[in-house]
């Protein structure tokens, strides 16, 4: 297997996948087409893994039905009640893009640290295996940001893995809490300073560097949050390139 050798992960908002004309069923967005061209494989494995919403096992299906007629290898990575391969490791490694599912977020770093998961996932990604991941499989890739994982009020959240050294805001244009939340978390330092996407909206990273934002949603946009002083936050919109839906 050829890779780019470079470490690239693309966390989304949301929008990553939209309804179909097929009963029950939902296709993948222009945002993963995004991600897996990033991989530079003709036919590239794509696993994806629904660890923060309990291995869903309907979750799963869907994804299965949602790149019916995509050219990729897809397999799956469970937890509950076993892991469903022999080396979970060996799996995430073998794989040229991982795409995770949103959920509880907390659960989910749980788990993973339960199962070296985490050791694994930054390997892979210092081996160039593309991380996606939307909401919950946004923010694991980031120190943290604000969660729904313990009720419905959102509570700030650092426990994630860290490869991006940044706060990271999901679902920034949809739900009312997020943004003045993220903003408050900043300025305190609970969190550091970092990026937020709305509905539709991939941030993309290279390394731990910030290169541009995509969406497949137009007036949808990213944000970069900095700190100006204590306990301030002066939040700057980015434009993102739009994709084809």
């Amino acid at each position: 297997m050829t890779r780019s050798g470079q470490s690239h992960i693309l966390a989304i908002g949301g929008g990553s996948f939209r309804p179909s004309p097929r009963y029950s069923f939902i296709e993948a967005s222009g945002l993963l087409r995004y991600g897996l061209d990033l991989t530079g494989q003709d036919r590239p494995k794509l696993g994806v893994l629904a660890t923060a919403t309990g291995d869903a096992s309907d979750w799963l299906l869907k994804m299965y039905g949602a790149f019916a007629g995509w050219d990729v290898e897809l397999s799956h990575l469970t937890v509950f009640p076993m892991p469903n391969v022999d080396d979970p490791r060996a799996w995430i490694l073998d794989q040229d893009m991982i795409y995770v599912s949103g959920g509880s977020v907390a659960n989910l770093m749980a788990l993973w640290r339960l199962h070296g998961l985490d050791a694994a996932f930054e390997e892979a990604w210092r081996a160039g295996v593309v991380l996606t991941g939307q909401s919950a499989g946004a923010l694991c890739w980031h120190v943290g940001g604000n969660t729904d994982s313990f009720g419905p009020e959102l509570r700030p959240w650092s426990e994630g893995l860290a490869l991006l050294p940044y706060s990271c805001g999901v679902h920034y244009d949809s739900d009312p809490q997020r943004r003045t939340l993220l903003q408050e978390s900043v300025a305190n330092g609970e969190l550091p300073p970092g990026y937020a996407a709305d509905e539709g909206v991939g941030l993309h990273y290279v390394g731990t560097e910030f290169i541009q934002a995509v969406s497949v949603e137009p007036g949808g946009y990213a944000y970069r949050l900095e700190l100006e002083g204590p306990g301030r936050v002066k939040e700057f919109r980015i434009e993102p390139r739009l994709l084809t839906p």
